[in-house]
């Protein structure tokens, strides 16, 4: 079975955009916790240098030419105690409705000015810290080259921050903005591909092994970060050039569990706890995996079938990269998390059979 894509129609060059847009938005409470540090709207300045493909790999015709790129972004959160975010973040840029729609994804690093303090600051319970990992999201209508190398284009625009429990606190935000912008391109024309057929795509059933690791703290402030790691083994089936299913198992371990137990055992006797209850936990998950050439972007949800402690709740879920490294090796980075309620960030080396 074979799906129709675009090809460009003109010989292959390197070619660039920049584009730069305002943003204004407010803080969505996803957390009855941060309530009382949304105030004012936030405002933003997004700036983002686009590179773009031609069509030189497959991977680049079946996802109808998309951009890689850099941006730069920055954020006022609308209140003195959340204070400023300063981000940097790769790219990913794909066109529909003849490369006019355009929906883009985003990931890197973020920089906090005003971050918890048990003193000056005690009432930012999102951020822990003032390094963050920054998540963005967009859906803009762009139009190139109305006024020579210049167009116009406007959005919804969506960015989460959070250092993924590496420091409590970490309530995190989330920002949903609406913005306008203008973009440039350094081509003479407008970009237009032309329809080419490619094939269908499919592999049988692979078995994976994992192994991830990383550190966090509970939400009892002032416990220190410790340690926490895993292990997964899971089956996937890729069905097309683009998806991969999967549905495995896991154990974990984490240190910071069994503070939370020794806490809450003196703390909170009622609980029931002794102190000695197992910090390891074993999951079922099911998950899907977005392949874009040797990157991937994955979603897993999963379920506790092994829960000795009453640990946040059974259900969990996980948001992450891959990186392959040839047929059977990749490295991966991850946000685990409970609902909206992140628990860690977890990195990971694993070996495809």
């Amino acid at each position: 079975m074979a799906s129709a894509v675009f090809a460009q129609s003109e010989p292959k060059t390197n070619f660039s955009s920049w584009d730069v847009a305002y943003l204004n938005g407010t803080i969505l409470e996803h957390n009855p916790d941060i309530g009382h540090l949304i105030q004012e709207r936030t405002t933003g300045l997004r700036l983002r240098y686009n590179r773009k493909t031609t069509g030189e790999k497959e991977w680049q015709q079946r996802y109808n030419y998309p951009d890689w790129g850099v941006t730069a972004f920055y954020q006022d959160m609308g209140n003195p105690e959340l204070g400023k975010n300063y981000s940097l973040l790769g790219h990913f840029n794909f066109y529909f409705l003849n490369r006019n729609l355009v929906a883009s994804m985003g990931g890197g690093i973020a920089y906090n000015t005003n971050p918890y303090d048990a003193e000056t600051n005690f009432r930012n319970v999102a951020y822990g810290s003032h390094l963050m990992s920054a998540i963005t999201g967009s859906l803009t209508y762009r139009k190139e080259r109305l006024l020579g190398n210049f167009g116009v284009e406007a959005g919804v625009y969506l960015a989460h921050y959070s250092n993924g429990k590496l420091r409590a606190p970490n309530t995190s935000t989330n920002v949903l903005s609406f913005g306008l912008g203008i973009n440039y391109s350094d081509r003479e024309t407008n970009y237009v591909p032309q329809m080419v057929t490619l094939g269908s795509y499919e592999e049988p059933w692979h078995f994976s092994v994992q192994l991830h690791g990383g550190a966090n703290e509970t939400s009892v402030i002032g416990r220190g970060r410790n340690p926490l790691f895993g292990l997964q083994v899971y089956a996937d089936k890729r069905w097309s050039y683009k998806s991969v299913f999967q549905v495995g198992a896991e154990w974990f371990w984490s240190q910071s569990i069994k503070e939370f137990v020794r806490y809450r055992s003196v703390a909170f006797p009622e609980d029931g706890l002794t102190g000695d209850e197992s910090a390891s936990r074993i999951g079922l998950f099911v998950g899907y995996e977005l392949r874009i050439s040797q990157v991937a972007a994955f979603v897993q949800a999963g379920y506790y079938v092994y829960y000795p402690v009453p640990f946040e709740n059974r259900f969990y879920n996980r948001l992450g990269l891959k990186r392959y490294f040839g047929d059977h090796i990749y490295g991966s980075i991850a946000v685990k998390a409970h609902a909206a309620k992140a628990e860690a960030i977890e990195f990971g080396i694993g070996y495809r059979l």
